[in-house]
C-alpha cells in the first residue's frame, strides 16, 4: 500500500513537473516542492542502501520497487529550482543559478544513474545492485559537493 501511494505521488508529480515553474504561487512553494521530492527520493534510496550495506535483508522485489520510485522522483526536483527561489533555502548554493549548465549536467547524471539503478535491481543480483547504488550515490554526492551547503 505504501508503494502504491508513493507511486501515485510520483505519477502525479511527473504529470505536473513540466509546467511546474509556472504553477508555483510563491518561490517558497518551489523550494518546498523540490525539497519534498528530494526527501521522498532519499527515503527510498536509503531503503536500498540498507540492503546493499547489510543493515536490512536483501529483498529483490523491494529493491525494484524502491529503485523505481527513486528513478521517478529523480526527475522532479529540478522544476523547483526557479530563479526567484534563489536565497530562500540555506541549503542551496548560489552556484545553482550562476552555473546552470553545470547544475543541469549534474541532475541529468543523477537521472541516468537512477535508470541504471532500476536496471540493476531488476537483475535480482545483489552485487549488481551494490555497484549501481554506489554509482548513484556518487552522482548524488557530486551534486551536493558542488551545489549544496552542508
Amino acid at each position: 500500500m505504501k508503494f502504491a501511494a508513493s507511486l501515485a505521488l510520483a505519477a502525479a508529480a511527473c504529470a505536473l513537473s513540466a509546467p511546474a515553474s509556472a504553477q508555483f504561487a510563491k518561490p517558497e512553494d518551489a523550494v518546498k516542492y523540490r525539497q519534498s521530492a528530494l526527501f521522498v527520493m532519499s527515503q527510498h534510496f536509503g531503503r536500498i542502501g540498507a540492503m546493499v550495506n547489510g543493515r536490512a535483508p536483501y529483498d529483490a522485489k523491494s529493491a525494484i520497487e524502491n529503485a523505481e520510485v527513486v528513478a521517478d522522483m529523480s526527475k522532479l526536483p529540478w522544476a523547483g529550482f526557479i530563479p526567484t527561489s534563489e536565497g530562500i533555502s540555506q541549503k542551496a548554493k548560489a552556484d545553482i543559478w550562476k552555473e546552470q549548465a553545470k547544475f543541469k549536467e549534474h541532475n541529468e547524471k543523477l537521472m541516468g544513474e537512477t535508470t541504471k539503478l532500476v536496471a540493476a535491481a531488476k537483475t535480482n543480483n545483489l552485487d549488481n545492485l551494490k555497484t549501481a547504488f554506489g554509482q548513484t550515490a556518487a552522482a548524488c554526492k557530486a551534486c551536493h559537493d558542488n551545489f549544496r551547503n552542508n
